[in-house]
């Protein structure tokens, strides 16, 4: 659903547009390419806040809390 809503805005794009259109599908490939370290460094957080999470509830866990 989210790639046909894509579509037809860029579709709706270029007829009010065509050269704005052409320039955004030129510059999609490079704003995904400079999006990828925000993503890794997403995931890293991520990952750090879950291995503090489990770091913070093991004593209550090996005392045989609920969790």
């Amino acid at each position: 659903m989210k790639l046909l809503l894509l579509i037809v805005g860029w579709c709706l794009l270029f007829v009010l547009s065509a050269p704005l259109a052409l320039l955004v599908l030129l510059l999609a490939p490079l704003l995904w390419l400079l999006s990828l370290p925000l993503k890794l460094v997403g995931i890293a957080v991520g990952a750090l806040f879950a291995l503090l999470k489990a770091l913070l509830y093991l004593p209550a866990r090996l005392l045989g809390g609920k969790g």
